[in-house]
């Protein structure tokens, strides 16, 4: 689970300009909340544990604390500030070593993240730990042999995949309900383990990054107006010819 900058927070760019400052208003990624919610209800149709993870700086820890005050029974944190900036090859890279002694039967990751929106961590890590993997997922039933996914394709079309496990699957936003925390499970939440990697721990597995961002600017908002003289035929042709080869929407 992502810690991202809330959507209607305004953006403020740090010195270097390759990212967004750290005094904005931080939120749940929206895709991994589904993700959560989908691991909640298998674990209450088929029983076991959900355990979520997260790397980033100390205040990634709230996603968390708010993950197991839903239900989530301990959570690991990948914790350094380190961490914000890598890319999701090196992110995958440090969950892998950060779940290498786990035993789990399903990863659960959001489709994508709500600041980069790569969609790659869950496909990687998938490919890192060797299990098969399915995108974009919108129902999950188990079978004698595995599990049945329901994917969505584009146009209205959906696909339907027999998969074995332990497999990782990236769950498309939309798939459920969210629910809320309970008062009970926030005071609950403070007593469930919580086991914090030092960035010392994975770094051995970790690489140079493939992926950087050189700048991030918002765009010159800019107004034109341009009168067109003539008669009506004339206007017409000079308006199309404006549209077909200088603005290009026709």
């Amino acid at each position: 689970m992502k810690q991202v900058p809330q959507k209607d927070a305004p953006l403020k760019l740090n010195e270097t300009g390759a990212w967004i400052r750290e005094d904005v208003s931080y939120e749940v990624n929206e895709p991994d909340a589904y993700a959560l919610e989908e691991a909640l209800r298998q674990r209450e149709k088929h029983k076991g544990e959900v355990v979520v993870i997260t790397s980033g700086p100390a205040r990634a820890q709230q996603v968390l604390r708010e993950a197991l005050a839903k239900g989530a029974d301990r959570a690991i944190h990948l914790e350094d500030d380190k961490f914000v900036g890598l890319d999701a090859l090196n992110t995958a890279k440090a969950f892998a070593a950060a779940i290498k002694d786990e035993q789990f039967d399903l990863i659960f990751t959001g489709l994508q993240s709500d600041d980069y929106g790569y969609a790659q961590t869950g496909v990687i890590l998938a490919e890192l730990l060797g299990w098969p993997h399915a995108t974009i997922i919108m129902h999950i039933e188990k079978t004698g042999a595995g599990i049945r996914v329901k994917r969505e394709l584009e146009a209205g079309f959906f696909q339907f995949v027999d998969m074995p496990l332990p497999a990782v699957l990236t769950i498309q936003s939309g798939i459920n309900k969210l629910r809320y925390a309970t008062l009970i499970g926030i005071k609950q939440a403070k007593n469930k383990p919580l086991k914090k990697v030092a960035f010392a721990e994975v770094q051995s597995a970790i690489g140079g990054n493939l992926q950087k961002i050189e700048r991030l600017y918002i765009p010159q908002k800019t107004k034109k107006t341009e009168h067109i003289d003539g008669p009506p035929a004339e206007i017409a042709r000079k308006l199309v010819d404006k549209l077909r080869n200088e603005l290009r929407v026709l």
